[in-house]
């Protein structure tokens, strides 16, 4: 047929460009570092650019580059520094912010940044009818969660207004002392108004403005190739602001999602920097000390969701809906993870067993319930929901990602259960962006879940499982849970705030919507060409700081 002769072919001519271009016995990582060009392994397609709806850390890397809110993160701790904003003041209450813009931002086609850019784009993310997953990285806005549940129906009602052209005003509900950590994330940048009502109407979802040569951005890139499954590359952005003191002309975000793949590309020289590193591979740099091998803090807790409202109509269905809806058996499942083997034998590469929720330390707040990892409850609990030995049970779905460490753990889950529990667990992995529009949709019984805090403070992790969040893939609603989460987000006594966070995570534990395993590790592998690339514990890293010097020689 045709096209697998069209791609065995054009495989052949790019494997003969590619030796062509290694005549004079340098990599492209050395030729294109020469260029200031970036080439980054980004793990996976990217399931959009548009930063009002992506939800996923390998987007945001993406987002990062091409667009700009009022803030942005310092490049070696993350600490808010100036961005659109080139200043702000806070009232003595700390519930009125107001940022004065710079007049010299400007978008990509050269239009300035204004005051009704953000306004635009607050409405945008908060309209019920645009269905944004992050819409609750907003929710401090005074009546911004009225509005976005549609209990409000005029958004300039909304705590939000403009001054004048540069000046924009926003009041909180109450005082957010991580609020300026909350405005450097993507679901805050604004869009491009006439860019988006030219592709569709203000919530219109999946349009083309996100396509090279339709995106208007304002950060320090610019989109200028989408190759789907392949790259995404971005060129330096000659209008940003602070041009003059970006180094690097272009970033490329490569696809691999193949972990053994990726690292003989960076071997082979066609990687700055990986995603990843295969588990067996981290044990053995170690060893070796290879100064190529970054082990970085991360703040990132991996666990299993459990869907307690699993759909379906099938009997299979059925009984899995009525055994997972059972906290008991929830629990169960949870405490049969064996945790430690998990972090020592599987991932290898300095994760810890995680007994909470909430990474210990996660803006001075340490949990002091934690799960308990005992077989023999587990079978009791198990017997007394009604399922002694698994007796009784449907055969449960895993879903996972495409990814050798995914299907690693997911293995060591599956054998886990069925050794401890007499349960039986059927691995389904999808394709990244495949995977997530699962996990939203509610189409799994048990999920690969892992989050990464979007700001230092433990919010950042319980507010994902509320009811009626657009991130909590658990379908889980606890009455008690929304209404400690809800006494924390308006309690200024910081002592009484983290009691409140003490008792959600007690909640958690008991209830068991989220089964976490381990917290994280940052591990991927580096070319010394590169600087400015810093320990960061969200994985953030801002490009107008990242250089490529060549090495001496090359």
């Amino acid at each position: 047929m045709p096209r697998p002769l069209f791609r065995w072919t054009a495989a052949l001519l790019a494997l003969m460009a590619s030796m062509t271009g290694c005549s004079d016995g340098k990599t492209t990582a050395q030729k294109k570092a020469a260029e200031g060009y970036l080439i980054i392994n980004n793990m996976a397609e990217p399931s959009g650019l548009d930063p009002q709806t992506v939800t996923g850390l390998s987007e945001s890397h993406i987002i990062g580059a091409l667009f700009e809110g009022l803030v942005n993160y310092d490049p070696k701790d993350l600490h808010p520094i100036p961005g659109v904003a080139e200043s702000w003041s806070m009232s003595k209450d700390g519930k009125t912010w107001t940022f004065h813009l710079r007049t010299t931002a400007r978008w990509s086609n050269g239009d300035p940044v204004t005051a009704t850019d953000f306004l635009f784009s607050y409405e945008r993310i908060l309209a019920p009818s645009f269905g944004a997953e992050y819409a609750s990285m907003l929710h401090g806005i005074r009546g911004a969660k009225e509005f976005n549940s549609g209990k409000l129906q005029d958004f300039q009602q909304v705590g939000v207004k403009q001054a004048d052209a540069h000046t924009l005003v926003i009041e909180l509900e109450s005082p957010v002392p991580y609020f300026l950590q909350l405005l450097c994330h993507q679901s805050w940048m604004p869009v491009h108004p006439p860019t988006i009502l030219k592709h569709g109407k203000m919530d219109s979802l999946n349009t083309l403005w996100t396509r090279p040569g339709a995106m208007v951005s304002n950060g320090a890139f610019t989109l200028e190739k989408w190759e789907v499954a392949r790259r995404v590359v971005v060129r330096k952005n000659p209008r940003y602001w602070n041009a003059q003191e970006v180094s690097l002309n272009a970033v490329e975000f490569r696809a691999i999602s193949d972990l053994f793949a990726e690292e003989r590309a960076f071997r082979g020289g066609e990687l700055h920097i990986t995603g990843a590193v295969p588990p067996y591979k981290v044990a053995k740099l170690r060893a070796e000390k290879a100064p190529q091998l970054r082990l970085d803090p991360f703040f990132s807790t991996a666990f299993v969701w459990v869907n307690c409202n699993v759909k379906g109509d099938k009997p299979s269905d059925v009984a899995a809906r009525k055994a997972l809806s059972d906290p008991r058996v929830r629990r169960a499942l949870g405490m049969a993870i064996d945790r430690n083997l998990i972090a020592e034998k599987v991932l290898r590469a300095g994760e810890s067993p995680a007994l909470s929720f909430t990474p210990p330390g996660t803006g001075g707040f340490q949990s002091k319930m934690q799960w308990s990892q005992d077989a023999q409850e587990a079978r009791r609990l198990l017997a007394e929901a009604g399922y002694p030995g698994g007796k009784g049970l449907p055969k449960f779905d895993y879903l996972y990602a495409t990814s050798e460490g995914q299907q690693m753990t997911a293995q060591a889950y599956q054998e886990m259960w069925r050794r401890e529990l007499g349960v039986e667990v059927e691995l389904r992995n999808l394709e990244w962006k495949v995977y997530l529009a699962a996990m939203h949709k509610g189409e799994f019984q048990l999920c690969r879940g892992a989050w990464v805090g979007d700001y230092n403070d433990p919010n950042t992790f319980l507010e994902m499982l509320i009811s009626g969040n657009e991130l909590n893939a658990s379908q889980w609603s606890d009455a008690e849970y929304d209404r400690l989460l809800g006494l924390a987000a308006h309690e200024t006594n910081p002592t009484q705030r983290f009691e409140y966070f003490q008792q959600a995570e007690a909640r958690l534990i008991s209830q068991a919507p989220v089964l976490p395993v381990v917290f994280n590790k940052n591990k991927f592998l580096i070319r010394p060409e590169v600087q400015g690339w810093y320990p960061t514990l969200l994985d953030q890293h801002p490009f107008t700081a990242v250089k490529l010097v060549p090495a001496k020689g090359d």
